[in-house]
């Protein structure tokens, strides 16, 4: 059987409210794999997977630019082989190519400012503020597209600018990280380039594209434009792979955005709606976590505060896609 993938309502609703891993979930349908065993189980490790992505960084010790490099590289060779497995029958539209390189392009801007906020205020509160892509994006698909945010989004917003600017530590002084407020102007703009990577995405998915093959486009942009950037700052010579540090960047590529991915794809949508948006908030919570626990991260319990109010309005911004979910059925596909 061939299956024909439809980019309805559903989809839409995913570029413009959820995360990370919702949107990889959502981007191919259930019935164009086999079903998860436990989805529960599923979505919690592919959650806490990608929630380890800044600790492999960290632990690879690299710069910025070449980390980002080595995340795309190592993980280009199994997104062409899935994307090759799932291949369409047609050839593909140029301008779902040129879609998919656009967001690489952003996927380039994303990785690097993200490497380069963990340096400056740690691997946990990096990812906690680059989840501010989950409200960002709906603001742009908005300004965009013309598609109006769910109101929970809107009030989700200066609950998630508060607990943004109480990270930075403009409010105070002994704050964790070296630089943190440019370090809080690096996360949020990660979520920015991120909230551009899934709206230029989701159009290089219109079509006969299969989701796998537009990742497989982007992050192949995505390495080439990193490793511009590393040679542009003079990183030239990190391009080379040495070790340990080539483990923990393959740890990141194959477990964080390949496995994990794959993992959050086949047991999200499996899951009722209530409980979606709850495990969502395992990534940035389990990257504090983690990042206290295996490398040493201390924020300030007024930091912490700022945390809290980030996974707050997290948690009512994806309340609105689980309340959709609820009201809808799951993404049309058509089998034929």
């Amino acid at each position: 059987m061939k299956h024909r993938f439809i980019f309805d309502e559903e989809h839409r609703s995913c570029a413009s409210t959820w995360g990370r891993a919702a949107c990889a979930s959502m981007l191919l349908s259930p019935q164009s794999r086999p079903a998860a065993r436990s989805p529960l189980v599923g979505a919690v490790v592919g959650s806490l997977g990608i929630a380890m992505s800044g600790v492999w960084v960290v632990l690879a010790d690299v710069q910025p630019a070449p980390a980002a490099f080595f995340r795309c590289a190592y993980a280009l060779p199994l997104l062409a082989l899935v994307a090759w497995r799932r291949r369409p029958l047609e050839p593909v539209a140029m301008r779902a190519r040129l879609m998919g390189g656009l967001a690489g392009l952003f996927f380039t801007a994303d990785l690097v400012m993200w490497h380069t906020a963990m340096d400056l205020v740690g691997a946990g509160l990096a990812t906690v503020l680059a989840a501010g892509q989950v409200v960002i994006v709906p603001l742009a698909s908005w300004a965009l597209l013309g598609e109006k945010p769910h109101a929970r989004v809107l009030a989700a917003i200066p609950v998630l600018a508060s607990g943004v600017v109480i990270i930075s530590g403009v409010l105070g002084t002994g704050t964790y990280g070296t630089d943190p407020v440019r370090g809080s102007l690096l996360g949020v703009g990660t979520g920015v380039a991120y909230a551009g990577f899934l709206l230029a995405l989701r159009q290089a998915n219109i079509g006969n594209v299969r989701p796998a093959g537009a990742l497989r486009d982007a992050t192949a942009l995505g390495a080439i434009g990193t490793a511009v950037v590393a040679v542009a700052q003079g990183q030239a010579a990190a391009l080379v792979p040495s070790w340990p540090s080539a483990g923990w960047l393959l740890a990141l590529a194959v477990g964080s955005q390949v496995v994990a991915w794959l993992l959050i794809t086949a047991s999200l949508p499996r899951l009722p709606a209530a409980l979606t948006s709850v495990v969502l908030t395992l990534q940035p919570v389990g990257s504090m976590l983690l990042g206290a626990g295996l490398l040493g991260e201390r924020p300030t319990p007024v930091q912490l505060l700022g945390v809290a109010l980030v996974v707050l309005a997290l948690l009512h911004a994806t309340g609105a896609t689980a309340r959709r979910r609820v009201a809808r059925p799951e993404p049309s596909v058509a089998v034929t």
